[in-house]
């Protein structure tokens, strides 16, 4: 590699479970708590599932969330002790929130200004992939400037019957994407791993 070749971006991997009907957590206020991943996904999280994880986290070296997987992982992993909290509570932490006026939880950044120009800014840095867990309220202003570089959407076979489904109310244009692997575990997980087109 030549000092004049221009250095790679980083990659902004957004990693989300969903049910076969489509559902990714409850609705808020709660209608319906059985609706949260962790209740209809724990049990399908094995060997394969950690395995799956502990590839995306090898490759990344930070993390993106909106205020509420920033909240809902904070009270989760802040309090645990072993190896994958301390990656968790030890990683960096970027968090986008127009309502947060501070982060507490241990190397979390609060981003300032628009968030568009705040995330392209940390693509353009050296380092890891970045990793976002979760879909929400972030990804019109992320999918709209094109700041994704792959959805690994984790379909569970789980029928829930209720809660919010994903992209609900995100009010982006129709969005093609490319479908560019596949991955299947034994429990019945199956990972798609889409691109732009």
């Amino acid at each position: 590699m030549t000092s004049t070749k221009e250095q790679e971006m980083r990659k902004l991997i957004e990693s989300t479970f969903v049910s076969l009907d489509g559902v990714i957590d409850d609705t808020r206020p709660s209608t319906a708590s059985r609706a949260e991943p962790q209740h209809w996904g724990q049990p399908y999280w094995d060997a394969d599932h950690n395995g799956y994880v502990g590839g995306l986290m090898a490759g990344s070296d930070a993390a993106l969330m909106g205020r509420l997987t920033y909240e809902g992982f904070a009270e989760a992993w802040s309090s645990r002790e072993g190896p994958e909290a301390d990656v968790f509570n030890n990683g960096r932490k970027y968090v986008a929130s127009r309502t947060l006026t501070e982060v507490t939880w241990n190397n979390s950044v609060l981003l300032q200004g628009d968030v568009a120009e705040e995330v392209a800014k940390l693509k353009a840095e050296p380092g890891g992939n970045i990793l976002k867990w979760g879909t929400g309220e972030l990804d019109r202003t992320l999918v709209e400037h094109g700041l994704v570089d792959e959805f690994h959407f984790w379909y569970y076979p789980v029928i829930v019957g209720a809660g919010k489904h994903l992209f609900e109310g995100a009010g982006f244009d129709t969005t093609h994407l490319k479908l560019a692997d596949i991955n299947r575990f034994d429990s019945g997980i199956v990972v798609h791993i889409y691109v732009p087109k």
